[in-house]
């Protein structure tokens, strides 16, 4: 009865009449609305995608798009939205550690791979002593970047987690300058850098592709799995249907495909 009521608003709505098949306006209910704080790229995107698709479950997604990786949880805790899409699960965990939130990872949706993009410096051969090199200045993804650099044989650390810092570098050959800058800063940073290793979300927006990269995360790594990025919602509110639909059509082979195919390798839908 549910979808014919529907149905029959959406001809209320196309048609502009008073009444279909003896059903007054009065009887239409409207919509339910997905409230989802999103980083512009390529989460938002990727929304705006599924948005159709969650229009004909009978469902309003709307979107609000943030610039930095705290309001989106703030804006979550304080119930101004229903769930965020940016950030990967280390991350979360680390926020909800620092701040006293209880903040879930409802459902794991694609992976972006950690590039290394050159800056004054072309390539990792014609790297010299003393180069800077550029990265995120949050907890989880300092570290992911010092893990990319040791991967590359630059540095070597006394330990391989995810609390790594730049004081747990125990061997730096080259002599490397490592500089913490917030994240949406880092593609600004090229020209002043020898390289920087830049989140996937913020070098898309950079204007920077992965196949560009000097060096990048393999996506069959343990960083594929562990920084998938995720659907966060209020802890207890895993079960909503609407919360639920909404984690049904970002995981769909439609959306699957269009990650592939839009953003080049940048985004690689998770298993």
């Amino acid at each position: 009865m549910k979808r014919i009521v529907s149905a029959a608003c959406g001809l209320l709505a196309l048609a502009g009449l008073g009444l279909v098949f003896g059903l007054g306006a009065g009887s239409c209910s409207a919509a339910v609305k997905i409230k989802v704080g999103a980083s512009p790229t390529p989460h938002a995107e990727i929304l705006k995608e599924a948005a159709p698709l969650l229009k004909k479950k009978g469902y309003e997604l709307v979107i609000v798009e943030y610039a930095d990786y705290v309001q989106p949880n703030v804006a979550l805790n304080n119930g101004d939205l229903d769930a965020n899409y940016f950030q990967h699960k280390p991350y979360l965990d680390d926020f909800n550690k620092q701040k006293g939130t209880k903040l879930a990872a409802m459902a794991f949706i694609h992976y972006e791979p950690f590039g290394m993009y050159a800056g004054k410096t072309s390539s990792l051969k014609n790297l010299k002593k003393g180069a800077i090199v550029s990265v995120p200045n949050d907890t989880t993804n300092e570290a992911r970047a010092l893990l990319l650099l040791k991967d590359q044989g630059l540095i070597k650390l006394k330990k391989e987690t995810l609390d790594v810092t730049r004081l747990d570098i125990v061997e730096n050959p080259m002599e490397l300058k490592i500089e913490e800058i917030e994240a949406p800063q880092l593609a600004r940073s090229l020209p002043d850098v020898d390289f920087s290793i830049i989140n996937g979300n913020y070098a898309m927006l950079g204007k920077l592709k992965v196949k560009d990269a000097v060096a990048t995360e393999a996506n069959d790594s343990l960083a594929a799995a562990t920084f998938a990025n995720v659907i966060a919602v209020r802890e207890g509110d895993e079960k909503r249907p609407e919360l639920k639909a909404l984690v049904e059509v970002l995981r769909s082979e439609h959306l699957r495909k269009f990650m592939v195919d839009k953003f080049e390798g940048g985004v690689v839908p998770a298993k």
